[in-house]
């Protein structure tokens, strides 16, 4: 393979600069510029020339083949961070035989091929490097650490061990076989398929940390909606007016509550209406509103038109700056004057806190698809163990089907198809 090079990160001016080199060219090309190289996992100051021509002092670190990010006899140089010292550092690399840019997420792509990583760990990585908020990160680096592959292995041991129990009783079907494995084989069955059963209970909690969660605000028209938006968004996402029906379309922020990756959507104001425009934007309101993870009304004390609140929605009265304290029963919110607003935001933590508790190891529909598959091939094979000894190469057979949607979960088998589009998400330097 080609030894490849890359900017490792961020493209502009900065302190230092760190280039990545991964092949089997790596460490000649650091010597030939560097004139030395340090130990592996030992940094070491070096003067960078070509053709007599000082590029800059850099700190070389080598890794060696096994050792390292790829699995690639590998280097870093940390540069100065300046534009034209990385420009001229890439430059060098670029005229040395055999070596070229690396593409999109092709150091990753080698560190799975050369299983330093699996499927589901690059995957972590790729959610690692988007991670917005703590609840990401922290999601993220637990996939990236391999606990899906960890979990994988306990459950593929264990069909294994039942699909090999199932192939002796058919080995051995002329004889008689001592011991009847059909309990252990259901045992072993069962134990896997309750886990996966809980494994997809809590993956609707980690997509909502790993993708973020939706909370409309929604109201009558003129009720305040725009304001608060502006107020928890720290600027004007919104155009706000005293004319009612200002809103027409959903509007969108992003914000970290919590630690939880949020999108605000103020949405038209809710009411039946004869004017063509506002009607399709009531319409958006209602579609949005009801997809949303969670909605705060605000009110004038009374009802909204066309949406019910849900138990878990929170009600408030807006526009507490112009309301008397005794129509401020409950929660109260002004965006003009933030009162009620750290309550607020308190309430949303608490609600989508509560959503998040049961999150799994599973992130992606690609994991939650490969986890049904394996269940629905369990209960086949459950049925036909139960069924008796004539129908129990069918059953091995399941359970073969079964560890297969288990090993394209971490990318062992049938993942070929999905490589280029995962490793487009990538940067070039990863």
């Amino acid at each position: 393979m080609d030894t490849i090079y890359a900017l490792a990160s961020a493209r502009g001016k900065a302190g230092v600069a760190v280039i990545r080199i991964s092949g089997t060219s790596a460490w000649t090309t650091v010597e030939a510029l560097a004139g030395s190289v340090p130990e592996p996992r030992h940094a070491g100051l070096r003067r960078l020339m070509v053709d007599g021509d000082v590029l800059d002092e850099a700190l070389v670190l080598t890794f060696a083949e096994g050792a390292s990010f790829t699995g690639e006899q590998s280097a870093e140089l940390h540069l100065h961070g300046a534009t034209a010292t990385v420009a001229a550092v890439l430059g060098a690399l670029g005229q040395r035989p055999g070596l070229r840019m690396a593409e999109a997420g092709e150091f990753t792509r080698r560190a799975l091929e050369n299983g330093r990583l699996d499927l589901a760990q690059v995957e972590g990585l790729a959610d690692l490097i988007e991670a917005e908020t703590e609840a990401q990160r922290k999601q993220a680096l637990r996939v990236l650490s391999g606990a899906v592959g960890d979990r994988t292995e306990i459950w593929r041991r264990d069909l294994i061990r039942a699909a090999a129990l199932i192939e002796a009783t058919i080995d051995f079907a002329d004889e008689d076989v001592p011991v009847d494995v059909t309990p252990e084989v259901l045992g072993l069955i069962d134990k896997v398929s309750q886990d996966l059963v809980r494994e997809l209970a809590g993956f609707g909690a980690s997509e909502r940390i790993r993708d973020g969660f939706e909370v409309a605000i929604v109201g009558r028209p003129n009720a305040g909606k725009s304001t608060l938006l502006n107020a928890l968004a720290g600027r004007d996402a919104a155009i706000t007016s005293a004319v009612a029906g200002t809103t027409r379309d959903v509007i969108e922020v992003r914000m970290d509550i919590a630690g939880l990756a949020v999108t605000l959507l103020d949405t038209a104001g809710l009411r039946d209406t004869a004017d063509e425009v506002e009607g399709i934007g009531v319409e958006r309101a209602l579609q949005r509103a009801r997809k949303a993870d969670l909605r705060v009304f605000l009110t004038d004390g009374g009802a909204i038109d066309l949406l019910d609140p849900l138990p878990e929605d929170i009600v408030a009265v807006g526009k507490a700056d112009l309301v008397s304290e005794k129509a401020q029963d409950g929660l109260a919110i002004s965006g003009k004057t933030g009162q009620g607003l750290p309550e607020l935001i308190s309430l949303i933590a608490e609600r989508l806190g509560a959503r998040v508790a049961g999150a799994c190891v599973i992130t992606r529909g690609r994991h939650k698809t490969a986890i049904q598959n394996a269940i629905r091939a369990m209960e086949s094979a459950r049925n036909e163990v139960v069924q008796g000894p004539e129908r129990i190469e069918l059953a091995a057979e399941n359970l073969r089907q079964a560890i297969r949607a288990l090993d394209s979960l971490v990318g062992r088998v049938d993942v070929e198809h999905l490589l280029d589009e995962i490793f487009a998400s990538f940067c070039i330097g990863k």
